[in-house]
C-alpha cells in the first residue's frame, strides 16, 4: 500500500503543479483509515489556485479524482481526493 500512496502522491503533484501559479504553497496531506482500505489525499492550495485545479464545471478535478480512484481500485483500496484552499483547511481545524 505504501507504494500505491507514493505513486498517487507523485501523480497528483505532477498533474497539479503545471496548473497552478503558486506551486511552492501546495501541500499534499495523506491520511489512512484504521482498517487500511481507505486513503484520503488532501491537496491544499492557494485560494486562487483551487479554481484552476477544479476547472470549468469541475471537469479537471473530476478527471484527476477518477484516475486516482482507479489506481486505488486496482489494489482494492478506496481513494478520495479533496482539493481545498489554505483558508478552508483552517476553518476545518478544531479550535482549542
Amino acid at each position: 500500500m505504501q507504494q500505491l500512496v507514493q505513486n498517487i502522491s507523485q501523480y497528483l503533484m505532477t498533474v497539479v503543479t503545471p496548473l497552478i501559479q503558486h506551486p511552492e504553497m501546495a501541500q499534499l496531506r495523506v491520511a489512512h483509515s484504521e482498517s487500511g482500505d481507505l486513503v484520503r489525499f488532501r491537496l491544499v492550495l492557494e485560494q486562487t489556485d483551487v479554481a484552476r485545479v477544479i476547472g470549468r464545471n469541475g471537469m479537471t478535478a473530476s478527471a484527476i479524482r477518477s484516475l486516482a480512484k482507479s489506481a486505488g481500485e486496482k489494489s482494492g483500496i478506496k481513494v478520495v481526493v479533496h482539493i481545498l484552499s489554505l483558508e478552508e483547511l483552517e476553518e476545518e481545524a478544531p479550535v482549542a
